[in-house]
């Protein structure tokens, strides 16, 4: 049997008539970028999430740099973020003119260790109360905000957060860009911090038919601000209040999320059968450690992620068997040449790279069948007893 690291084609088989004519009847309108079918998304999904305004952007990325100019950030500023991501949430960071400072994860979640965020605060910050900042000690600069990453599906402890945020007067943008559809003690990601931030790549669970994003918020200054940048500073045509970018969303990307849209619980409940499934058969299996759900939190497993000893044993095993795969993330973003300016060093973060040695992704998709899964589990219990 080959089974595939995922398959976008079953999922478009099965909704081809609701995409077909959601392209076709854009088509005809010719509003192929912004316009009605934008503006049709941006309601349903603020909707979805729990939140007041949603603004439709080209990218995750640029709702990522979109959200953090709204909220102020620029050159003297600290953004605390974690090491274990996509490199875009940093390179939003540094776009901007700001620093990233990186906190450890913890490896059972992949999600920012709160206890060692609140260590760096206390050792290495000075709270100045006259102005309500927090100021980095060893760089002088002011610690603007937090971007807490819903990494795989599972929404990091917004509560803590909120609370750490709060007390230093630090915004929370929750990068979202894995996590739609996740679920807080009730709460949707991306309807919790100042802003959140979704990616709305084809491979997502909710994914566009190229490139896409949006950013959510319960401001209606912020989503003012971010409107404005993502065309040009534009409040009316031609008359630019400041200056922006063009990061707007086509029209054919927001026909084809509108008409997905309707389908993602149904698609985030087939992914936990799916993650529930390989738990009940990888249970207890040597060499390995399975992905962890948390107590209130209602992970929708964009991936799911074992962690492995042996990795490059069971990537040939694997291999040889038919059976994709990948690896999010294999190399830290403290040890990438990109951030190398930074001045972090291996052994930095130990947890991260711990998880970066030894992560990988197994078959997960909505269209996955119970006897392509079996075969992947069968096939890592083989691994594991023969290794």
């Amino acid at each position: 049997m080959e089974v595939p690291f995922m398959d976008l084609k079953r999922q478009y088989s099965e909704i081809k008539d609701e995409i077909d004519n959601a392209i076709q009847e854009t088509l005809d309108g010719c509003a192929f970028v912004a316009g009605e079918k934008v503006r049709q998304f941006e309601k349903r999904f603020a909707e979805y999430c729990g939140v007041h305004h949603v603004v439709g952007v080209s990218s995750g990325t640029s709702a990522l740099y979109v959200a953090l100019k709204a909220l102020g950030v620029g050159k003297g500023d600290i953004v605390v973020t974690v090491p274990f991501t996509f490199i875009a949430t940093v390179e939003a960071v540094t776009l901007t003119g700001a620093r990233p400072l990186f906190i450890d994860i913890v490896k059972d979640s992949y999600n920012i260790s709160l206890k060692k965020l609140k260590s760096y605060i206390e050792r290495c910050c000075e709270w100045n109360s006259k102005n309500r900042t927090l100021v980095d000690k060893s760089t002088n600069l002011t610690v603007k905000g937090l971007i807490p990453v819903h990494l795989y599906g599972l929404m990091s402890d917004m509560d803590e957060i909120t609370e750490i945020a709060g007390q230093y007067n630090l915004f929370v943008l929750e990068d979202a860009a894995q996590a739609h559809g996740a679920i807080y003690k009730d709460r949707k990601a991306g309807s919790i911090g100042h802003i959140g931030c979704f990616s709305f790549y084809p491979s997502k669970n909710l994914g566009a038919y190229g490139q896409g994003g949006a950013a959510t918020t319960n401001d209606a200054r912020l989503a003012e601000k971010m409107r404005m940048f993502i065309d040009h500073g534009q409040r009316e045509k031609y008359q630019h209040i400041h200056e922006g970018w063009n990061f707007k969303m086509d029209g054919l990307q927001a026909a084809v999320l509108r008409a997905k849209l309707s389908y993602l619980d149904r698609w985030n409940s087939a992914r936990r059968k799916h993650a529930q499934r390989y738990n009940e058969l990888l249970k207890d299996t040597d060499g390995i450690v399975l992905p962890e759900e948390l107590p209130g939190r209602k992970h929708v497993y964009h991936l799911y992620v074992i962690h492995v000893k042996d990795r490059a044993s069971l990537q040939e095993y694997l291999k040889n068997a038919q059976i994709g795969y990948s690896i999010h993330y294999p190399i830290a973003l403290h040890l990438q040449n990109a951030y190398h300016y930074l001045g972090y060093k291996r052994g930095d973060f130990p947890d991260t790279e711990e998880c970066a040695q030894g992560v990988l992704s197994l078959p997960m998709f909505p269209e996955l069948t119970a006897q392509e899964l079996d075969y992947v589990c069968s096939k890592i219990k083989e691994w594991s007893k023969n290794k």
